[in-house]
């Protein structure tokens, strides 16, 4: 079963030097949550790195490598420090473990949002701690809003609820940003709320492979209270 960890956020412009830090956080976390994760050839954490173009490249999960690929990225043609840096990796460990993490971050976009994104392959029946990976994403990167959701979700809030792309939602968990939580219904049925130390609020919407219904009527709820309003455009800060 596939699952997608997001965060959003709108601009924040960050040094290579702070955001290898953020994503050195982010795969040593993952690796202590996701242990199955780890190559089964024994070489350790070794990530591929997926370019634009040309083949993937190894890379380590230290500090060094991580900071390198981003100065890597800084130096190709094009690069701008509106969009800031990219950065897709990759990693396969036991038989169906499989982890696609990408972000674009460091920005100063007044229209691109920043990002990070994790999609977890995990075999059929796996325990996946999907709260504690949206807590990884929300405490790492401070984004103004993150889920965990999937095709499923994804397919219902546009279908039945006029979601569209790109538009603040929560998923089957979701996270919310201080300013966003503050606006949640006192009332929202049937939803747990874990309030984090960045002050924002994980809710726990759904179990994995629920009906979307439950998900939908949340956001629905969420967003007639003012916390699922889009960040204004163009945007002027990084989270609401």
């Amino acid at each position: 079963m596939s699952r997608v960890v997001r965060g959003f956020w709108g601009p924040r412009e960050e040094s290579a030097e702070a955001l290898a830090d953020r994503w050195k956080q982010t795969l040593d976390r993952l690796s202590s949550l996701l242990p199955a994760l780890a190559p089964e050839s024994g070489e350790g954490w070794t990530w591929q790195q997926i370019h634009p173009s040309g083949p993937a490249t190894a890379l380590r999960a230290d500090a060094g490598s991580i900071l390198a690929a981003l100065r890597s990225v800084q130096a190709e043609d094009g690069w701008s420090d509106r969009t800031g840096y990219r950065l897709s990796l990759v990693i396969g460990g036991e038989s169906g473990w499989r982890a696609d993490v990408r972000g674009a971050a460091g920005g100063a976009s007044e229209f691109v949002p920043q990002n990070l994104i994790m999609e977890i392959d995990a075999p059929d029946g796996a325990a996946v701690p999907e709260a504690e990976l949206l807590t990884l994403v929300a405490e790492t990167w401070q984004p103004d809003f993150g889920d965990v959701t999937d095709d499923d979700v994804l397919d219902a809030l546009e279908d039945e609820a006029d979601f569209g792309p790109g538009e603040p939602s929560v998923g089957r968990l979701g996270y919310l940003s201080p300013a966003r939580a503050a606006l949640v219904p006192a009332d929202l049925p049937d939803v747990t709320r874990t309030e984090l130390p960045t002050g924002g609020l994980l809710l726990a919407v759904a179990p994995p492979a629920a009906e979307t219904d439950k998900v939908v009527q949340a956001n629905v709820r969420l967003r007639e209270a003012g916390a699922l309003q889009p960040l204004p455009k163009p945007m002027d800060r990084s989270v609401w």
